[in-house]
């Protein structure tokens, strides 16, 4: 791999980081509260409209193509290690694979399909969407965060 790919993708990584934070970024500061001002039934449907939604080619196409850049990437890193930036390349990749796409395939999915079986006007559902909502939301400032730190350290990469 020349530099001129590493170069290519690093920058495809650092740009589809932040494109993937931003989206997370915007449920954490303004989705989910604004779900959790709805009645609960209508928070529940609301939150089961963007889970199907979500599953598009435009977001997964950020979300898990970002992912193997990161891969990519990383492994690059792994076999430059002398050069520099390599740690900052390694430590972004590790990042957002295990922080943002992992962490979605372990927690938020398995979450997400529960909620999918729910009815939103059942008893017990409204109990349900309040643990959902705050766990959920919690997580989501976990891979938000992993996603905008891999970004800035292929910044600082790029910059090395």
């Amino acid at each position: 791999m020349n530099d001129g790919l590493l170069f290519a993708l690093t920058l495809t990584g650092a740009l589809g980081c932040g494109v993937v934070g931003g989206a997370f970024f915007a449920f954490s500061a303004l989705v989910m509260r604004a779900l959790g001002k709805l009645p609960p039934a209508q928070g529940l449907a609301a939150m089961q409209s963007i889970n199907v939604v979500a599953v598009n080619p435009a977001f997964l196409g950020a979300l898990l193509g970002t992912g193997v850049v990161c891969v990519v990437v990383g492994i690059t890193a792994i076999a430059r290690w002398s050069e520099p930036g390599a740690g900052l390349l390694l430590a972004g990749a590790l990042l957002y694979v295990i922080g943002t796409v992992l962490e979605t395939i372990v927690v938020h999915v398995p979450r997400n399909n529960a909620l999918a079986t729910l009815d939103p006007e059942a008893e017990g559902s409204a109990q349900h969407w309040s643990r959902y909502a705050s766990v959920w939301t919690a997580w989501n400032h976990v891979r938000t965060l992993a996603a905008l730190a891999a970004c800035a350290l292929f910044i600082l990469a790029l910059a090395a």
